[in-house]
């Protein structure tokens, strides 16, 4: 009979909320624990609203409702303030509480001093939890930190699981209904099908949690896909191995079985190096076949120096040569980007948006170093005297908790806006044939620069306004004022230029003109910085305004409507049910409305 009888199982949400609805937790890592002990347990429960604040009182409830003798907490960096808040609503109510996961991995002596917290799984956490659950806190359970007699005890390492087959599927039926949907039929979830990796770049944790690459058999892997497969409803399915490539018959193999067996009504992303796409060149068609859309590739900089220093083993012909692949075979690449090395300055770090731009590529993701507990990365910062902050609820790859050797962290937020601007370029804004039309585009570019911003706790509205205004300016004087593009065979000769300002306060604006000239389209930029400005015609945005709007929604309700949304996307003849939840919800309507407002008044005023 097991010591612990009666289980809790929850992974801590980040507490801030990043507008992608792919990053959305899963849950995964806890399903994988509570498939390890579901038979020798009594019970076993996880939290509602397990991916937003009202964890807290879904937890509180939990707890009163019947027994619970062991709550299990796994959690990742970014969301260990929050894992604690849960740890002591466990342990007000008599729980032994037990973390893991990456953080608790990283820094076992900082949590076990934490008087709600009771021991830390160390490491990959199937076997040694089990062990715990059926022996109760001992010297004999390895890869275990625990509290004894006043001491913390560690047990030893426990080596990772070399057969990965041996793991049972997660238990996925144990999640609550998530926006909607059972927890066994999720349209947006994971699968891992390795562990490990077999680089270890500086910045990345995953060398200290799961070490070496271990891949699961291409039979185990469809076996599990299989489960996720609904011939009526697509879903987005993330592969988020640390290298799903690594072994190309292996990837070639899970292929063919799903080919086989019909198992292709997916849309699939997942994560690569540029190298492992080079490598795996000749079964990119069978890739697209099974369904997979999306590869994010970790770039990192456009600087060879920088990406030795960080032990990127990337070279950026290869880098090259994988979006050109991936563009042949009809599959999306999304360049991701780390800004903010110690090392790098202002101008260095200008030069990214232009570089992800040369390479081809339609969707880039803009991070700043983040120095994880446990990385090298986290050694050399603290070395260098450079880490500002250990608020580790700004652990989230967006808020800057370092500074460079020339670049603060106020430099760092503001680099973050203008290269996602300067990457943007305006560039749906200058495929619009009327003044409503750019208008539109206009404002949705400004909203997604808003939600990105959001994301950074510290920033008021005004402070978004700033920084983002700024970041515009810098772009338009990094190019003179001017940008252009081929005319897209979409688009009609313009009769006349379609003007536009931007207003960040009485004495500041910018003006937008977009013309044709020679079979292109440009857009000029003007900046105004006194209180007279000219008259030309043409709508004004104002920033604060359109900021009031785009913080009027919560991160939670806004993440609700881009899940929807994405599911949507991938089964378009079945949008109806979707969109009446949408324009059901009072909040949204609410927002909506002023969203229509905004946009109506801005129309009919001019400059």
């Amino acid at each position: 009979m097991a010591y612990f009888k009666h289980l809790c199982l929850v992974e801590a949400p980040q507490t801030i909320i990043t507008p992608f609805p792919r990053f959305i937790t899963d849950c995964i890592g806890v399903c994988y624990l509570a498939a390890a002990v579901k038979d020798d347990v009594e019970s076993l429960v996880m939290p509602d609203n397990y991916y937003n604040d009202g964890i807290f009182d879904s937890m509180r409830e939990l707890m009163k409702k019947g027994p619970i003798d062991l709550v299990a907490i796994s959690s990742m960096t970014g969301a260990f303030n929050q894992a604690e808040r849960l740890a002591r609503i466990a342990k007000d109510s008599g729980a032994f509480v037990v973390m893991g996961g990456f953080h608790p991995t990283a820094l076992p002596d900082e949590v076990l001093k934490l008087d709600c917290v009771d021991a830390v799984v160390i490491g990959e956490g199937e076997v040694t939890f089990r062990e715990l659950v059926l022996h109760g806190p001992s010297r004999d359970v390895k890869g275990l930190g625990y509290k004894e007699g006043g001491e913390i005890v560690y047990t030893g390492v426990r080596e990772n699981i070399a057969d990965i087959n041996s793991i049972r599927f997660p238990l996925r039926s144990l999640r609550p209904e998530r926006y909607g949907e059972k927890g066994d039929a999720y349209s947006i979830d994971t699968i891992y099908t390795s562990r490990g990796c077999p680089w270890s770049c500086s910045f990345c944790a995953n060398d200290q949690m799961h070490k070496g690459w271990r891949g699961r058999s291409a039979e185990n892997v469809v076996e599990e896909i299989a489960l996720l497969h609904d011939p009526d409803n697509k879903k987005l399915i993330k592969i988020w191995d640390a290298n799903f490539l690594t072994n190309i018959p292996r990837a070639e193999k899970i292929c063919d079985l799903l080919i086989e067996r019909g198992l292709t009504n997916f849309r699939i992303m997942t994560e690569s190096r540029a190298k492992d796409i080079v490598r795996a060149e000749r079964i990119l068609g069978k890739l697209q076949k099974i369904g997979l859309s999306k590869v994010g590739l970790g770039i990192e900089s456009p600087n060879a120096n920088t990406l030795e220093l960080m032990n990127k083993k990337n070279t950026l012909d290869d880098v090259a040569k994988a979006i050109a692949l991936c563009r042949q075979y009809s599959i999306g690449a999304e360049g991701y980007f780390i800004i903010g090395h110690y090392t790098e300055n202002e101008q260095d770090t200008m030069v990214y948006p232009e570089f992800a731009k040369s390479l081809g590529l339609r969707h880039a993701l803009f991070m700043i170093m983040t120095p994880y507990p446990g990385t090298g990365i986290f050694t050399e910062y603290k070395n260098e005297g450079k880490i500002r902050s250990f608020d580790w609820d700004l652990y989230n790859n967006y808020c800057p908790v370092i500074e460079t050797r020339t670049m603060d962290r106020q430099k760092l937020v503001s680099m973050l806006a203008y290269c996602n601007a300067a990457f943007n370029g305006y560039r749906s804004v200058m495929k619009r044939n009327t003044s409503n039309e750019l208008l539109l585009n206009f404002m949705i570019d400004l909203f997604q620069f808003c939600f990105l911003l959001r994301v950074n706790k510290n920033l008021s509205h005004e402070e978004i306004g700033n920084v983002l205004y700024k970041a515009l300016v810098q772009f338009l004087d990094h190019t003179n004022g001017e940008v252009s593009i081929p005319a897209p065979s979409s688009t009609r000769r313009l009769a006349k230029p379609l003007t536009l300002r931007l207003r960040q306060s009485k004495e500041r604006c910018i003006d937008y003109s977009l013309d044709e000239r020679d079979g292109n389209r440009v857009l000029s930029m003007t900046r105004h910085d006194g209180r007279r400005t000219p008259s030309v015609g043409g709508p004004e945005v104002r920033l604060d305004k359109l900021i009031d709007c785009a913080c009027a929604m919560s991160m939670d309700k806004l993440m609700s409507v881009l899940y929807r949304n994405e599911w949507m996307r991938n089964n378009p003849g079945k949008m109806t049910g979707q969109l009446l939840t949408i324009l059901g919800d009072p909040e949204v309507l609410r927002v909506a409305a002023r969203i229509i407002a905004l946009y109506m008044g801005t129309r009919w005023k001019k400059f």
